[in-house]
């Protein structure tokens, strides 16, 4: 079985808690896009853990965990990234974890060029995480980027590094006027924090068609959600990456791969981190009180999300452009405050109507149509079953059920593994 578990809107859905979850079943899940600039919380019996790199499923015994070639691997974030974990009694080894030789570096330069953009924005910037994604993903499309299978050769990878070096220069001193990188600092960066990965770097392609045609179950992770596809997410507010479940196979390099089952992760309410027009967007006190009670802050980079109801326009679109065979709802249970539970039904543009997702100027100008259901008011966080929902929240759920037209499977009323209603 071969299974896709993305993100339904603009990131943020609990995507990694569910595939913690997903994952007790899989023999080996795969990164397939992105790179630090979004982050997984995850909580299960290990502890709590915050991951931006590593795959959802380093967790579990027996898994074997890949990013893949569609990634932007920043090494010295990784390094750290999987010594905090060992700190935490996470084992890792290169059985457990593997990185595709075709993913690309992400270098320092990337990084700085980041910030030095966003600063000479001023206030037009994109709402970028500084991480250096835009620039290594342009790098890599420019055709002047570094993966992990040049670390082989030292002697061409060198004489490659000085071109990039003199070109990227050409950007560093003649646009922004800052300090030029040195040839002997990116060495040693790469000295120091992409060799000692070597020991992890496969083959992506022939080590998962083995593994297909051994009958292993495999478990491709999406970062952020459909909304932040850089071709049909709301650009450009968007990440450098295909965020969508079609992409997974060529993601994980092994595109002659077929998804079995997409499953979509949206949550009872919306959030997002970062620019772009966001209709359903709460303000003042309401947005305080959901933010607080959903505790919605990133988390790779600590940014209060922005907050607001259920919106059903986005979350439809979103669930149809990625082909979602079933859903998984996250925290039901934060709504359990509310007297009435708002939902953006649909969006008014120009006063008129709107039901499909709008591009362009149109969706900067889509106001939300609010909706209320009524609230259920009682905790809910020890439900185990359908059954023992209030009749509201299960009302709820139906709502959001017909509206995105895709059934929902699994409902989360809390961070742990256990909670979880299954229908």
């Amino acid at each position: 079985m071969l299974t896709a578990i993305v993100g339904v809107n603009w990131g943020d859905e609990g995507k990694g808690r569910m595939v913690d979850l997903y994952a007790q079943n899989a023999d080996i899940v795969a990164r397939y896009q992105g790179g630090n600039n979004a982050g997984h919380t995850v909580i299960n019996p290990k502890g709590k853990f915050v991951l931006n790199l590593l795959p959802s499923g380093i967790f579990n015994d027996g898994c074997q965990n890949l990013l893949g070639s569609g990634m932007v691997v920043d090494v010295r974030h990784l390094c750290g990234e999987m010594e905090a974990l060992r700190k935490q009694g996470i084992e890792l080894t290169p059985e457990t974890l593997k990185i595709s030789d075709r993913a690309v570096i992400c270098l320092p330069w990337h990084v700085q060029q980041d910030a030095l953009e966003e600063g000479r924005l001023g206030d037009a910037k994109f709402g970028s995480t500084r991480r250096g994604i835009a620039y290594v993903y342009g790098d890599k499309y420019m055709k002047k980027a570094i993966r992990f299978a040049d670390l082989y050769d030292r002697a061409s990878l060198e004489k490659h590094m000085a071109s990039l070096t003199e070109w990227k220069n050409l950007t560093l001193t003649g646009v922004y006027g800052a300090e030029p990188a040195r040839l002997e600092d990116v060495m040693e960066y790469l000295e120091t924090y992409a060799y000692p990965l070597l020991p992890y770097v496969v083959d992506a392609g022939a080590f998962l068609m083995q593994a297909q045609a051994a009958g292993k179950n495999m478990l491709f992770e999406a970062q952020l959600g459909t909304l932040r596809d850089i071709d049909f997410g709301i650009y450009p507010y968007t990440t450098s990456s295909q965020t969508l479940a079609a992409y997974a196979p060529i993601g994980v390099g092994a595109p002659g791969l077929k998804l079995d089952k997409t499953i979509g992760v949206m949550k009872a309410y919306s959030s997002c981190v970062g620019e772009g027009p966001f209709t359903c967007e709460l303000f003042g006190p309401e947005a305080d009180a959901l933010r607080e009670a959903g505790g919605e802050y990133g988390a790779a980079t600590g940014r209060p999300r922005r907050v607001g109801p259920f919106d059903v326009v986005a979350s439809r679109y979103g669930a149809r452009m990625q082909g979602c065979d079933e859903l998984a709802l996250t925290k039901l249970d934060i709504l359990s405050y509310l007297d009435e539970v708002p939902v953006c039904a649909a969006y008014s543009v120009d006063g008129q109507r709107v039901d499909d997702f709008p591009y362009g100027a149109r969706l900067e100008r889509a106001k939300p149509v609010i909706e209320t259901l009524p609230g259920w008011k009682e905790d809910i966080s020890r439900c185990r079953s359908w059954e023992e929902l209030p009749e509201n929240a299960r009302k709820y759920v139906e709502a959001l059920e017909k509206a995105v037209g895709c059934p929902i499977r699994c409902v989360s009323v809390g961070p742990e593994r256990s909670d979880c209603i299954w229908r």
